[in-house]
């Protein structure tokens, strides 16, 4: 009986003090990092100059973790591709990558004695050193520079950062998984390769490892066999991970968050803007909301390729972000968010996205309806012809309703009503459901669905919904000059978008996206794999400029 009792006091005591330790907000820090790239080349680099390259890239973040963990942050997420870029072909990447363990080994890198210690002052600056400058170093002597996983550098000093300043670390670098001929699916060079996030705790230790799943013309990396569901537990909540393109699928994105309940998603990315439904800032907000979580979104920043665009996204609405497609430079924001979001009082109630649209009348159909084109899309669009109205426009299943009223009809700016229903882009994989009233980019409908980034037309009142088939929809409002709208506008519980209090500056978009994941024509990969996107590439450069006007396609 004692025994018992001093079990059962013991346990009873663990969760008091499992309750008491737990947070209810968080301090967040994500970084959007000017990548220092590689020089072009069609041959690979040794060992030594590709890590040279990713410790320059490693010495910006280090600055950038520094400064986060002195501002009280318990966690930071940097980019996609942010140690090395993405110019690659599977052999020139393969210098950069090294063997990243399953986390369930416990493994503090940082305190590795196999492992190269990057956190003794000598051996940091001989690792920071040029590769001309190693002869005769403790570089050669392999010995001491090699962990159980083999050399390991990247990961020892990720580990010494998040330990020395006592904050969690996520990250982005390539993985290399060993393989045998005798598999019929092992790559010529006998490994495979992944792009892969970590997560090092404040003690150093990797917890989390992610291989991104839904690649996007990336011909260096290999698709995982199918797509994993990784998650950790914090003091101050639970977190998901994924990479970049994830976000548009169901699996892991939108799994981690139903099924294994999430508080919160660390969202490395290289993003790369296109209007008016896929700029970083405005879909990655849209996400946050519609699926009622926290998204932390670090990218990428490399203004020629229109990558910008970074966040903290609470499910209300955006904490802070950031776009600025007028500098080269880095950027750090901060924001203070609430641990378990659905407990938070300010949590949107659950949607029924048709609820509305489906309980009412269609209006009167329009006389000036046409169709037209958003990328290689083909949508139904009704014009705004007066300065209030309601209007209905409809394509297959999908009916969209606005009411609307402006401020003031600009006589030089044309708006229109647009929905569209179907399989998406080039690839024809992704069903969506669009409902959108924007900006033409003239007052010739012919241009209505381009892109465009300025606007003068203010809305009084607008209120947006569409007779869904799917319950993943999330809400789009899109300010002149990139900007978002916080507080300016909330999804009712039918479904309906719709502005509160004014709006401050003119819109661009307001627009409920849709995403009917059982509709989806599924590859056997599941992404976009090096053998279905050989065909594609003509040269890799030719597809990253093709990538500035048809990103997610």
């Amino acid at each position: 009986m004692i025994t018992s009792s001093l079990q059962t006091s013991v346990a009873v005591f663990a969760l008091i003090i499992l309750h008491v330790s737990a947070l209810d907000t968080f301090k967040a820090a994500v970084y959007e990092h000017a990548v220092i790239l590689p020089n072009d080349t069609k041959t690979p680099v040794s060992p030594d100059e590709a890590l040279f390259l990713m410790n320059k890239n490693i010495d910006i973040l280090e600055k950038a973790i520094k400064q986060a963990a002195e501002q009280g942050a318990q966690i930071i997420v940097t980019p996609e591709d942010a140690l090395y870029g993405w110019k690659f072909t599977r052999e020139t990447i393969f210098p950069y990558l090294e063997n990243i363990p399953d986390p369930q080994v416990n493994w503090i890198p940082c305190q590795d004695p196999h492992s190269l210690n990057v956190g003794n002052p000598r051996r940091l600056n001989l690792l920071k050193r040029k590769p001309s400058e190693f002869v005769g170093s403790i570089w050669r002597n392999r010995s001491i520079s090699f962990s159980l996983f083999g050399h390991t550098p990247v990961q020892a000093r990720l580990s010494c950062l998040a330990k020395n300043n006592s904050i969690y670390v996520v990250a982005n670098m390539g993985d290399k998984k060993p393989c045998s001929s005798r598999n019929t699916t092992c790559p010529s060079n006998g490994h495979y390769q992944y792009n892969t996030n970590v997560v090092y705790d404040a003690k150093g230790k990797l917890v989390a490892r992610y291989h991104k799943y839904h690649l996007y013309h990336e011909l260096q990396f290999d698709v995982p066999e199918k797509p994993e569901l990784v998650t950790f537990n914090t003091a101050f909540g639970k977190f998901g991970i994924f990479t970049c393109f994830d976000i548009l699928f169901h699996d892991p994105a939108v799994t981690l968050v139903k099924d294994f309940h999430v508080d919160t998603i660390l969202f490395p990315t290289a993003w790369m803007n296109v209007l008016p439904f896929l700029t970083a800032i405005e879909f990655h907000s849209a996400w946050a909301m519609g699926m009622r979580v926290n998204l932390l979104a670090a990218n990428t920043h490399n203004v020629s390729l229109k990558m910008t665009g970074s966040g903290i996204y609470a499910p209300h609405s955006p904490k802070v972000y950031h776009h600025d497609m007028e500098t080269e430079s880095g950027k750090i924001l901060f924001a203070e968010v609430d641990s378990h979001p659905r407990n938070s009082s300010t949590s949107p109630p659950a949607v029924n996205w048709s609820a509305y649209a489906t309980s009412i009348t269609p209006f009167p159909g329009p006389k000036n309806s046409f169709r037209g084109f958003i990328s290689r899309d083909e949508f139904n669009f009704t014009k705004l012809s007066e300065s209030a109205g309601n209007l209905t426009v409809c394509q297959k299943e999908l009916c969209c309703h606005l009411s609307y009223r402006m401020l003031g009809k600009e006589e030089d700016e044309v708006y229109v009503l647009g929905a569209f229903a179907g399989l998406h882009g080039r690839r024809r994989r992704e069903y969506w459901q669009v409902c959108t009233m924007l900006k033409c980019r003239s007052t010739n409908l012919t241009t209505c669905g381009q892109s465009v980034e300025t606007a003068l037309t203010r809305f009084e009142m607008f209120s947006l919904s569409g007779t869904f088939g799917t319950e993943y929809v999330f809400p789009e409002v899109l300010l002149t000059k990139i900007k978002l709208a916080p507080e300016k506008f909330e999804v009712l519980e039918d479904g309906r978008l719709v502005n509160k209090n004014g709006l401050s500056e003119p819109v661009l978009t307001v627009s409920l996206f849709g995403r009917w994941y059982t509709k989806d024509i599924h590859s056997i990969s599941g992404g976009t794999s090096n053998s279905a996107t050989t065909y594609l590439m003509i040269p890799t450069l030719l597809m990253i400029i093709v990538l500035q006007y048809a990103v997610m396609v």
